[in-house]
């Protein structure tokens, strides 16, 4: 195959990704109504494999978009509603012993699905939260020694609200450095809101989702992201947003190269989702908030003296060089 026509089946298949991401998005928008930036935030990292957290207040719709995403997608989907009593072995799965067989039989937990749900996860103990962490970042369980693998494609997309609600926990910096993104959906404005009321005040009203991509589907299109290209002087960039946020007085924990490595993937998704074949710097600006900020901790000192950490990232933005195309 020569160099034009790699190009042509280059451009083809991210014109594919591209209708692919917009039919997702429309799907979605059905039911999130006048958040299109959020959306479109999350189905980049839904495409770039990654794990997703929704923060926010009580009421605006965290729940319904991520069933929203698991509804676009004809795979399975896991459910759980984090409570205080819930037990780790409800999350993973449990050995239970037969008496017809004499033998014990691995019972799956909810996370044995493409699409896991984790509802209210910051209710949980933090005992029960870190039955994620082996199969967020390896997509297997260890239940007695033995190791049970979850299906592919898999993906956690959890919910929390602000950890100064009563009742809640805050998740541990391990967990939350597996997230890819963590997104805030906010209030709707006026009008998106009366679309809500419309849409709610009776049964007859509320749209129902049917699946917009097929599992298979969504592998073919994910591997079409991992060959969007990212120059080397864009990788760098990365590479200096990620490592200057470690020297920050205010922050006594920076992102991790885990970090670095979700942000080039999830730029990759979002090239290929407007349509281009290479990563630009603005990609990078665009994601840096959604990517870095859950992974950055304010020292004591900061936190009383009011600072934040999207301010912080703010400044790390605005002083890192981005690079320019030659001329």
């Amino acid at each position: 195959m020569t160099a034009t026509n790699e190009t042509k089946s280059g451009d083809l298949q991210i014109e594919e990704f591209a209708t692919h991401f917009e039919r997702i998005q429309s799907n979605i928008e059905r039911i999130i109504r006048g958040k299109p930036e959020t959306v479109k935030l999350a189905l980049v990292c839904l495409l770039s494999e990654g794990h997703l957290l929704i923060e926010d207040v009580p009421g605006v719709g965290k729940t319904s978009l991520a069933k929203a995403i698991a509804d676009s997608i004809d795979g399975s989907l896991g459910r759980i509603q984090f409570t205080p009593d819930l037990l780790p072995t409800d999350v993973t799965g449990v050995q239970i012993f037969n008496r017809s067989s004499n033998k014990f039989e691995f019972h799956p937990g909810a996370v044995f699905a493409n699409l896991v749900l984790g509802d209210e996860i910051n209710r949980a103990s933090p005992k029960t939260q870190s039955a994620l962490l082996e199969v967020m970042e390896e997509q297997q369980v260890t239940v007695d020694g033995i190791a049970h693998h979850v299906p592919d494609p898999f993906m956690v997309i959890a919910t929390q609200n602000p950890i100064d609600q009563e009742g809640t926990y805050p998740l541990p910096e391990a967990q939350l450095d597996r997230f890819m993104m963590r997104i805030e959906i906010g209030y709707p404005d006026a009008d998106a809101e009366l679309e809500i009321i419309d849409q709610l005040h009776s049964r007859s009203n509320r749209p129902t989702l049917e699946p917009a991509i097929t599992v298979d589907e969504y592998s073919r299109i994910v591997g079409i992201a991992e060959n969007v290209y990212v120059a080397p002087t864009v990788r760098e960039y990365i590479v200096s947003l990620v490592s200057s946020t470690r020297n920050i007085p205010q922050l006594r924990l920076g992102a991790s190269p885990r970090g670095s490595v979700a942000l080039i993937r999830a730029t990759r998704s979002l090239a290929a989702a407007e349509g281009r074949t290479f990563v630009v710097p603005d990609d990078v600006k665009g994601l840096a908030k959604a990517v870095l900020t859950h992974r950055l901790l304010l020292t004591p000192a900061a936190e009383l003296q009011g600072a934040s950490v999207e301010a912080l990232l703010e400044n790390v933005i605005e002083q890192v060089p981005a690079p320019r195309k030659s001329s």
